[in-house]
């Protein structure tokens, strides 16, 4: 059976498998989806069409699935879909999607969601994507897999994050990041290729070598941008790596971060 404190609030029509952990003075909605051995520790509250998958930690005074700060939304049903073995701290704020995206939010797995972070109506969040503490998405964000987003970082909308990708702290980010890249700033720029987190990820030196030369390319070279992919394309390996980068490149709409 689930372990629910006296105190928590669980609505009948709330999904709660048997063997979830719902602390003190917890609120649990309607239409709300829980799996298997995850915990509520206290204080939290989860309202809307929310889907939480299995083995999830969330700490107190988080707040999932709420209305967006978004004025055309007039309370259409919208929801959010959050994976397995996710970590989300204190007072983290994560919004139900508007009505301009595919109508929901989604969180995939084994994130670690620090402090203070608020992630916004439709954004995508990929697999073990770290936040840091008072990071900001605007909506309609999306960060791919192993993506680490440095403290007190503020990410406009429509914006994408790459894989791999690292964001210093306190940035601001108005266009894409590419995937395994490095970017600082109060209005982001590149600073070269994410060598620390390829190596922990266990990048091998030939693949890394390679993203060298391709990153030199694209955003040392002084080449247009059209230039610069067809001359990585033309003189590069075309590993797994390398389509990707050009592939997030070439689909971008805000600009690319050089």
């Amino acid at each position: 059976m689930s372990e629910i404190h006296k105190t928590a609030i669980v609505s009948p029509k709330a999904e709660i498998d048997k063997e979830v952990f719902i602390g003190p003075y917890c609120i649990i909605g309607d239409n709300v989806k829980i799996g298997r051995g995850t915990r509520l520790i206290n204080h939290v509250q989860i309202e809307g069409i929310t889907e939480i998958g299995e083995n999830c930690i969330i700490y107190p005074f988080t707040t999932i699935g709420f209305p967006p700060q978004d004025i055309k939304y007039k309370g259409e049903p919208t929801g959010v879909k959050i994976g397995n073995n996710n970590i989300i701290r204190e007072y983290v704020t994560i919004h139900r999607a508007s009505v301009s995206g595919d109508g929901w939010t989604e969180i995939g797995d084994g994130n670690f969601i620090m402090a203070y972070v608020h992630i916004a109506h439709d954004c995508k969040i990929g697999n073990h994507v770290i936040m840091a503490n008072l990071a900001t998405l605007a909506g309609h964000v999306q960060v791919e897999d192993f993506a680490f987003i440095g403290g007190l970082v503020a990410v406009h909308q429509f914006t994408r994050i790459g894989a791999y990708a690292m964001i210093g702290g306190f940035s601001g980010v108005g266009q894409d990041v590419p995937p395994f890249t490095m970017a600082s700033g109060p209005r982001a720029k590149l600073y070269g290729l994410n060598l620390v987190g390829l190596k922990r990820r266990g990048f091998s030196d030939e693949t890394i070598n390679i993203l060298k030369k391709a990153y030199k390319i694209l955003f040392r070279d002084k080449l247009q941008l059209k230039e610069a992919i067809e001359k990585v394309k033309r003189e590069l390996p075309q590993i797994p790596e390398i389509i990707h980068l050009l592939e997030f490149i070439e689909k971008n709409k805000r600009g690319i971060c050089r």
